[in-house]
């Protein structure tokens, strides 16, 4: 159109950027690049930077602007509003030249048009030339107007995204990162609205955003217009998708957590009314905001968007998508799209870890939420519930303060830089509040729903958002570590080096590091932190006729259509992160091994669980997976793997029977599974069998004719074969794994393993503590080794010096 005041999307390239501005450049490529892919864009046109240009210059206002800019201590909050507040006022007060808006209305008569309306609904969003590059995150800092209707709406709406260039958030973003403010131009994308205030709509990337894993997409979403999950108003639904197996036909869903969406944004009434917020539906309120198929479909399309721009780019180019469903259609359109802006620039040859080192003392937990970030940060809480109540009180925030308050805009910029760490009611991980966080590297837990109210202002807390997808809040400051592993400087070895993974929140974490494989993952964890619940209590609690146990497992099962289901599907999504992190590596799961006091504590386990003298040898392990007593649970545990197989498509999964005494019981535990639908060599269902009893070690021969291999539990076997409780303080000193009857014992079973061709090795302590241990080992002949994370950098030195020997021998 005219001197390229107006272009239609269809008209955009990213080759226009200069133009049009991130959003619109990225949204005219997918148009014209993948909507034949089957890519759902909604259309519309751009307002380009020369009228935005054009309009500061022939006003008179860019003087005005430059004037106010020069005069704002950046040090002082209140001057910088002040400024950010004229700048606003006097461009929101200025007319357009009569060209640029009849070009503007001439533009949306058009898209009204093509749509068959009178006056079309369209979102109107800035789209900055700095925004949503690949070297920094200008995430929510301009405006964007939805629901607009009509010419008059919308040149208002026009106007105030130009004054929104000029918001107290990006006049100190572009100060903080040295950029020009008038060498960053605005466009405004006039795009056709999705119905999504009738349906959902969310945030989607192509990358774990905490741990940078590449191989997943994760989805946030809730109900109605997508601003408040961008604003962190909602605690939204996540979904993550394993990206490797979306195309061979399987439902690679890896995790879906329920959120917390109690509200939504949707159309308001009349012209002084674009949107309203309303409460959600009771029914929908323990609903997810997405189907299975529109998660896969969605999950599809975002990896797709992904791979174009790597390919264009020539280099990996994650990307940050947000979507919307349409409530009258019931179809999925992207909305936006824009590279990731921090793990595209971070060097992972490099892994810094966090821990509190406070050699185990107890710790008191105050209060917990959704983790962004991976660092731990102490420091005074200072509780703001909103900039206007902190000027108007004068309280001072000072650097190193813990920011507390409802919910983390991006408005409060100013203040979260100064902050050790971020603490919130509300919010979600892809909310823009965290988004900045991360960018910022400043650790944040938002989601906690009562943080204002359990913490106080003044006290000493310590933030960790280094224990996986869940932060916690301790009372005091404790004396926290970093570390750094140089990945580059580890050693090659042949010996196969897995880990010991029991918290699925964790598994991302540690795809960096140079393992092959899980040699162990614990369905315990899964069961006690994710579940809660016994199974069969789960499943029997409305016989048992105790109201308050069927209160609390009804509302432990909300999202889920059953209570087997809801114990099918956690433990599915457990184990399914676990297995994705290192795929197509064998990952080996022990099914359930609580003793019985420990299955007691389990909500509900008191009535099923009997009191045992000594539960360490008790009713365990395979004895319980074909009793007729437990059998019911075990189909759970069955049922869940077969999910992770055959639905997600993650067949490296490995089974592993633990504390099974005799080759009968072996036989009937298999029995038992292939009646669930897990039969060994089916689908390449492969058993282990894991060598904790001294009965596994005489009988090994016999117990190698049902398996495919041995992994050895070397925490029992050395106190079952030297007869102690390694838990009795008085004869913890025997406790060896370097014991020569404990060496003798794991030489005979690697021996008859080589015998009889299956696999062997070890997912005990002994190689974590002991590098005599692991030479040991090596010198035998072990197949892996499996050892827990923080043990990955000796184990592999005193792999390949054992190795080095056993060539010199």
């Amino acid at each position: 159109m005219k001197d390229h005041i107006i272009l239609p999307l269809e008209a955009v390239t990213m080759e226009s950027l200069p133009l049009v501005g991130g959003k619109s450049a990225s949204l005219g490529e997918m148009i014209g690049n993948l909507t034949q892919a089957g890519v759902k864009i909604p259309t519309g046109f751009a307002i380009t930077t020369k009228a935005y240009y054009d309009f500061l210059q022939h006003s008179g206002l860019e003087a005005y602007i430059r004037e106010q800019i020069a005069h704002i201590d950046f040090e002082d909050i209140t001057s910088l509003r002040r400024a950010g507040m004229r700048i606003r006022q006097a461009i929101s007060s200025t007319r357009f030249p009569y060209e640029l808006s009849s070009q503007i209305i001439d533009a949306y008569n058009e898209l009204s048009r093509e749509y068959g309306q009178d006056q079309t609904d369209v979102a109107v969003r800035s789209s900055a030339t700095a925004e949503d590059l690949p070297d920094a995150s200008f995430a929510g800092q301009q405006e964007t107007f939805l629901n607009v209707r009509g010419p008059v709406a919308l040149i208002d709406a026009v106007r105030n995204c130009f004054a929104s260039l000029f918001t107290d958030r990006a006049i100190s973003y572009r100060s903080t990162f040295g950029y020009d403010h008038f060498s960053i131009g605005l466009s405004v994308c006039v795009q056709k609205m999705v119905r999504s205030d009738l349906g959902a709509s969310g945030v989607a990337f192509s990358l774990d955003t905490e741990s940078g894993f590449r191989d997943v997409v994760l989805i946030n979403g809730s109900w109605g217009l997508g601003e408040m999950v961008v604003q962190g108003a909602v605690s939204p639904d996540e979904f993550i998708v394993f990206k490797p197996l979306l195309d061979k036909g399987y439902t690679p869903i890896v995790e879906k957590k329920l959120g917390h969406k109690d509200k939504k944004m949707v159309y308001g009434e009349g012209s002084d009314e674009r949107t309203k917020i309303i409460p959600v539906e009771k029914q929908a309120l323990h609903q997810f905001c997405l189907s299975d198929a529109h998660i896969i479909q969605l999950a599809s399309w975002v990896n797709c968007i992904e791979e174009y721009y790597t390919k264009k780019k020539g280099h990996w180019c994650p990307m940050d998508v947000e979507w919307a469903l349409d409530g009258l259609t019931n179809e999925l359109y992207i909305v936006q799209a824009r590279p990731e802006t921090i793990h595209s620039r971070k060097d992972h040859s490099k892994v810094k870890s966090y821990v509190i080192n406070d050699n185990g003392a107890p710790r008191e937990e105050i209060v917990r939420g959704i983790a962004v970030g991976d660092k731990i940060a102490a420091g005074h809480v200072n509780i703001l519930f909103s900039l206007d109540n902190r000027l108007n009180a004068g309280l001072g925030f000072q650097p190193g303060d813990v920011l507390v308050t409802d919910m983390t805009d991006p408005d409060w910029e100013p203040i979260m830089k100064m902050a050790s760490a971020i603490v919130t009611n509300k919010g979600g991980r892809t909310c823009h509040a965290a988004i900045v966080a991360r960018e910022m590297g400043i650790p944040a837990i938002v989601g906690c729903g009562d943080a204002t109210e359990k913490l106080t202002s003044g006290q000493a807390i310590t933030v960790n958002c280094a224990a996986g997808t869940e932060g916690v809040v301790y009372d005091g400051i404790l004396p926290i570590e970093e570390q750094e592993m140089d990945l580059s400087l580890l050693p090659q070895v042949n010996t196969q080096l897995m880990l010991n993974v029991g918290t699925p929140s964790m598994a991302f974490q540690y795809t960096h590091l140079p393992n092959r494989g899980i040699g162990l993952a614990r369905e315990e964890f899964i069961i006690n932190n994710y579940i809660k619940a016994h199974p069969l209590a789960l499943l029997n609690h409305r016989e048992l006729k105790d109201a308050d146990l069927t209160k609390k497992i009804t509302q432990l099962i909300k999202g889920h259509n059953s209570e087997s289901d809801y114990f099918i599907n956690q433990l599915a999504y457990g184990v399914g992160k676990i297995a994705a992190s290192c795929y197509p590596e064998k990952v080996i799961v022990r099914f359930s091994d609580f003793k019985s006091n420990e299955y007691f504590n389990l909500l509900g386990g008191k009535y099923f669980e009997p009191s045992e003298e000594n539960p360490m040898i008790g009713w365990r392990g395979a004895s319980r997976y074909y009793s007729d007593a437990y059998k019911p649970a075990f189909r759970l545990e069955c049922e869940a793997i077969r999910k992770v197989r055959e639905q997600m498509g993650l067949t490296n999964v490995v089974v592993m029977i633990p504390f099974c005494r005799t080759v009968e019981e072996l036989q009937k535990v298999l029995d038992v599974m292939a009646e669930f639908g897990l039969k060994r060599g089916e689908e390449g269902l492969e058993v282990y069998l894991m060598a904790e009893l001294p009965s596994n070690i005489i009988m090994a021969e016999e117990f190698a004719e049902f398996i495919d291999g041995f992994s050895i539990g070397s925490n029992d076997l050395t106190q079952l074969t030297l007869g102690l409780d390694r838990d009795s303080s008085i004869v913890a000193s025997l406790y060896n794994e370097m014991n020569p009857a404990v060496q003798r014992m794991i030489a005979r079973l690697i021996s008859v393993a080589k015998e009889k061709g299956v696999k062997v090795g070890i997912c005990g302590q002994g190689p974590s503590d002991f590098p005599e241990f692991t030479r040991m080992l090596i010198s035998m002949g072990i197949d892996s080794i499996s050892v827990t994370p923080d043990a990955v950098t000796k184990t592999l030195k005193a792999i390949q010096e054992a190795e080095l020997e056993a060539v010199e021998i």
